[in-house]
This record gives structure tokens, C-alpha cells and sequence, in this order.
């Protein structure tokens, strides 16, 4: 039995990262080996284990063949015949198909740590054509690791891939997941730049259209600290099309807190942006329509990504915190109590929120 740290953890030690989980590679031994050593089995497609003392995952060396299209399509075969270089072929880029024995010697069969250097995203062989997650996750880390192209011949096999329609196999939450970890790297637009050039952002989100400063704004979000909502948001409802919104969230099935920011800020983009000028009314309807007094975090959330968007609602963006303070300090449950006729209690509490509005004076200018 051999032991052998792969993938990601090499990657990341090679790069100067810090290395947050290690994964292993087990050669030569039986589900039976693992289990009379303490590990406990996870795996249900193949073997997997947890180790008995630092719950690292350590899996049994295998292959797989393509049986059927998509990502779910495989057969995997462990077997203790099968060596570290069969299991490192089917991986899907070269700066993933390391690893490390447990001498601490690298084992680099296909130039992966080249290709590091070099910062250059490149596929280990034509195994990556079988599995459509592979465009999403090599989307992602050039999202992730910044400065770092995609060969030529696998920009040229993922285009390939598309053609032939494996993108179109794709589940929603598998599709949601890669976003949402691409979404929160560094420079998130390099993702759909990556993605539209290969013809799958067409296929995964039709009908958007993401020009270079929508794609800017994306990026400073990230420089920001954005939240996920806050950049999902931005993609889906930046157009200022809620119809758009709506469809691109169910799409993928995208969490509510995502979706409910993305529609929010597709429909009243425009509003938000003309905040700083109008009056007391017109803000308390916003406020309403938002939903901003039982969900200040989501309104907080929904400003923010306003204000990525245009410079009249950053500006306003000061003027609109201030009018969400005002409009909650209002004691609605005194106003009620104050309230006989109990059919004139929303009447009467959104009279006292307008008149705290309009008595805001210079707190509310813009």
C-alpha cells in the first residue's frame, strides 16, 4: 500500500497557498485493507475513507469509462492493480494531476507544475471531453488564480464539448455550485469571460448579456468583499430586465436570498438610482415595495449593489440608510394601540413613517 497527497493540496503548496483540505490517493490496497486500518467509508460511486484520527479523505486508487452523456455518466473500477498514473490520466487539468509521496518527492506526469509557472490552464488528456463540469470548474479557477489563461487546444475542446451539446446535460444545482464558487474568487468576471468564449454561458444562461462594464462592476464587487447575493445580482438583475431575473434564477434553481435580490434589483434599479431626489413619499413607497423595514440586512444588500451600478444611487445610497433608521424608529405598535378603529391601523402607521420622512429635513438630503 502507498500513499500519495493529490490534486489541489499539491497545487496550492506549489503556488505558495495556503493549503486548507488534503485529499489522498491509495495505491495497492482493498476496501477491506481500509476498513481493518480504522477508516470509515463515504463514498458511494467509489471508495472513499475517512481517515480514523484527521477525518482526511483518502480514496483507492481508479479509472472510469463514459457510459452515458453528461456528468453523471461513469463507471469507476478500483482495483489494487491500478497504478497512480492511471489514476492521475483521468483527471481533468494538469495543475490538478500532481501529487506528493509521502517522501515528499513530486510526481508531475503530465507538466503540471510547467503549466504553474507558465499560469496557463491546460487539460490532462481527452478524458476531460466526458464530463461537462470540467468547462465550469476550469471557468472557475480562472476566476480563482488570477493571470492564468486557458490553452488554446483546450479552449478548443471545450468549444467542441459545447457543440455536441454535454453542457445541455448539466443539472441546475450542479451548474449553481460552480457559479457560486466562482462568483465569490477573486476576479469573478474572468469566469463568464471564459464561459461565453467557448459558446456555454449561451447555453447555461440564455439571453444574458454581459458587456465589459457590468463585468468591471462584478470584479470590484469582489475587490469590495460583496456578498454572493450582491454579485448574483449584479449578473441576473443588472440589465434592469426582471422578466430576465426571474427566468436566469429559476434556471438554476438559485438560492432565495440570490434570487430575491437578483428580481429586486432588476425592478427597481431605476428607482434606486433616482432615490436621492425624490420626496418623502416616493421613498416610503420604495422603502415598501423593498421590504426594507423587516429586511434591512437585504436592503442593505440591495443598495450596495445599486450602487456598483450607478453613481446616482451610491450617492444616494447614504440618503437611503438614513430613511430605513427614520421609518423604523416610527413605534408602530404604539400607533396601533392609539388606533380604535383596528381596519385604519396600516393607514394610520404608514402616515406616522411618511410624517418622520418628511420631518427628517437634512438627514435625507442627498
Amino acid at each position: 500500500m502507498k500513499i500519495y497527497t493529490v490534486g489541489g493540496a499539491v497545487r496550492d503548496a506549489l503556488l505558495g497557498l495556503e493549503v486548507k483540505d488534503r485529499d489522498h490517493v491509495v495505491v495497492g490496497a482493498t476496501p477491506e485493507q481500509m476498513l481493518a486500518l480504522g477508516f470509515t467509508p463515504v463514498g458511494k460511486d467509489f471508495p472513499v475513507f475517512l481517515h480514523p484520527e484527521t477525518h482526511e479523505e483518502y480514496a483507492l486508487a481508479r479509472t472510469e469509462r463514459k457510459t452515458a452523456p453528461g456528468y453523471k455518466g461513469f463507471v469507476f473500477h478500483t482495483d489494487p492493480a491500478v497504478t497512480l498514473e492511471q489514476d492521475l490520466v483521468r483527471r481533468d487539468l494538469t495543475i490538478n494531476a500532481m501529487a506528493l509521496a509521502e517522501d515528499g518527492s513530486l510526481i508531475d506526469p503530465h507538466g503540471g507544475r510547467r503549466d504553474l509557472e507558465a499560469r496557463r490552464l491546460r487539460h490532462v488528456s481527452d478524458a476531460f471531453a466526458e464530463d461537462p463540469v470540467r468547462i465550469l470548474r476550469l471557468a472557475r479557477f480562472a476566476a480563482r488564480f488570477e493571470g492564468f489563461s486557458v490553452a488554446p487546444e483546450t479552449m478548443a475542446l471545450m468549444t467542441a464539448m459545447v457543440e455536441a451539446g454535454e453542457v445541455d446535460a448539466l443539472v441546475a444545482e450542479r451548474v449553481w455550485q460552480e457559479f457560486a464558487k466562482g462568483l465569490m474568487a477573486r476576479r469573478p468576471s474572468r469566469m463568464f469571460e471564459i464561459l461565453r468564449e467557448c459558446g456555454a454561458l449561451a447555453r447555461l444562461l440564455p439571453g444574458l448579456a454581459l458587456g465589459a462594464r457590468l463585468l468591471g462592476r462584478l470584479d470590484a464587487a469582489a475587490e469590495q468583499g460583496s456578498a454572493l447575493p450582491v454579485r448574483w445580482a449584479l449578473i441576473a438583475g443588472g440589465a434592469g430586465d426582471e422578466a430576465l431575473a426571474r427566468a436566469l434564477c429559476e434556471r438554476l434553481k438559485a438560492p432565495a436570498e440570490c434570487r430575491d435580490l437578483a428580481v429586486l434589483l432588476a425592478r427597481e434599479r431605476a428607482a434606486l438610482a433616482g432615490s436621492g431626489a425624490g420626496d418623502a413619499q416616493t421613498l416610503l413607497a420604495l422603502l415598501e415595495r423593498c421590504d426594507a423595514l423587516r429586511r434591512p440586512g437585504r436592503f442593505a444588500e440591495l443598495v450596495a449593489a445599486a450602487g456598483l451600478l450607478d453613481e446616482a444611487s451610491a450617492t444616494s445610497a447614504p440618503r437611503l440608510h438614513a430613511a430605513v433608521a427614520v421609518v423604523r424608529a416610527v413605534d408602530a405598535g404604539a400607533v396601533a394601540r392609539a388606533t380604535p378603529d383596528r381596519g385604519q391601523i396600516p393607514a394610520r402607521v404608514h402616515a406616522a413613517r411618511l410624517a418622520a420622512l418628511a420631518g427628517a429635513g437634512v438627514k435625507l438630503r442627498g
